[in-house]
This record gives C-alpha cells, sequence and structure tokens, in this order.
C-alpha cells in the first residue's frame, strides 16, 4: 500500500484494527484518541462551463440485501429455524465492529452457515440511535458484504428486538 492511498484493503483494515487494539501507550505518555467516523471525502463538483453547469454524474446502483421473507421470519422468532451464530458487537468502535463482522461472515459463509444472529445494541441511553444500530444494516448492503449476505431483518424481541438483526447468508457454492 502507498503512502499517499487513504482507502485500506478489507484484509489490511482487519489487520490494522487487530493491531490497533493491542497497542498500549507508552508509559508516561497519554494515548491518542481516534475519531470512530471515518469521512469519505466528497467529490468536488464540476465548473460550470460557459455559465451552464456540467450535467450530474449518474448515481452508481447499488444493490440492498433484501427483507427476510415473513415465513421464514416468523420461523426465526419461534426458534423453529436455528440460528447457527451469533456476533456481538456491543461497545466497540465502527472500525472495531466492522472488521469483526466481516470477519465473523466470512467465515459463517464459508462453514456453510446460513442463519446468523448480529447484536449491535440499541445504542446510548441518552436517548439517541446508536452508531451500530443505524451503520450495520447499511454494511450489509455494501460491496464488501454483498456476495455473503442474502438477506436481513429486525430481530425478535427475545432475540434482541431493535438492538439486532437476524441475517440469511447466501449458499456456498460447491
Amino acid at each position: 500500500m502507498s503512502r499517499g492511498n487513504d482507502h485500506l484493503s478489507e484484509a489490511d483494515r482487519i489487520l490494522w484494527n487487530l493491531v490497533a487494539r493491542s497497542a498500549r501507550p507508552l508509559k508516561g505518555k497519554n494515548s491518542v484518541e481516534i475519531p470512530d467516523i471515518i469521512e469519505p471525502k466528497p467529490e468536488p463538483a464540476a465548473a460550470p462551463v460557459n455559465g451552464v453547469a456540467a450535467p450530474a454524474a449518474k448515481p452508481k446502483t447499488q444493490h440492498v440485501a433484501h427483507a427476510l421473507d415473513d415465513q421464514t421470519l416468523n420461523k426465526l422468532k419461534k426458534g423453529r429455524l436455528p440460528i447457527e451464530g451469533r456476533v456481538d458487537l456491543h461497545g466497540m468502535t465502527q472500525d472495531e465492529a466492522y472488521s469483526l463482522l466481516l470477519t465473523f461472515l466470512n467465515r459463517a459463509h464459508a462453514g456453510g452457515i446460513r442463519y446468523v444472529l448480529i447484536i449491535t445494541g440499541k445504542g446510548s441511553s441518552s436517548g439517541g440511535d446508536g452508531i451500530l444500530r443505524r451503520a450495520v444494516p447499511a454494511w450489509l448492503s455494501t460491496p464488501a458484504f454483498r456476495h455473503l449476505v442474502s438477506s436481513h431483518d429486525h430481530a425478535a424481541r427475545n432475540h434482541g428486538g431493535s438492538g439486532a438483526l437476524y441475517v440469511r447468508l447466501r449458499r456456498t457454492r460447491s
């Protein structure tokens, strides 16, 4: 990876987060606060030519993971369909949660697991929505997760309610 590149590959991001979690400040030194949210750089707007603004670029098509069908959702809620894996993201930063979730889903998919539960938590007690509660469903529709996730939906109350998600993984190709 070159020094001028601000973007990490998925493998680099996972490795970095594992190393960063184990790092401790030197004796007598204060730790440095790193922000949880890394904002993408906005693309510069096209300059007008002869006083006429250039046409806007077409938005990229985004494939959104579908919601679980009602029959599957009911079976998961009632325990008739087994949840074969669980991951708890409570108390993690976005980077830590992203890396753990990607690693977890890759391993589950490789192991032929179909249904997993992702526990995001409901957020802070100060009444705001939790960052992970909002971010995780969006992550599941990104290219990094798209080849793993078939569909997802909010979990039943007995599995964490709005602080958890049921996820159906795609079938592995044999």
